[in-house]
């Protein structure tokens, strides 16, 4: 009995984990970072990631929110030693800083994303 207690379990926990999650449409943009840095603080890369690209996906217009969910994704790919797409992510974010309007962004995320693009490069060495 405490057998199948357990393999029930851990087939719940297992199943969780793979899941997609529903996110309200109600979520304002600060929600949906509170609940993606949440998510990151339990190592919940997949529903942080999911978070985050809602808030992409919901605020194109946006481009200090666009950058902070495409700078944060591309971030938890490399805290996954997911290299490749965190170097793809990050390379993407910083062609945004090639533009007229570049000294209107963020400044933060262009230096952090350089930054990690570098430690990637030392790890690649």
């Amino acid at each position: 009995m405490n057998r199948v207690i357990l393999a029930l379990g851990a087939f719940l926990l297992l199943s969780s984990c793979a899941s997609t999650i529903n996110i309200s449409e109600d979520l304002t943009p600060a929600e949906l970072m509170q609940r993606a840095q949440e998510a990151m603080d339990r190592n919940n890369y997949k529903v942080a990631i999911q978070y985050y690209q809602a808030l992409n996906d919901r605020n194109r217009t946006n481009i200090d929110l666009v950058i902070t969910s495409e700078y944060h994704i591309a971030f938890i790919y490399y805290k996954q030693g997911k290299y490749e797409q965190a170097r793809e992510g990050l390379t993407a974010l910083l062609e945004y800083y090639n533009s007229p309007d570049q000294e209107l962004l963020p400044q933060h995320f262009k230096r952090l994303a350089q930054i990690v693009i570098e430690r990637i490069d030392e790890r690649e060495r």
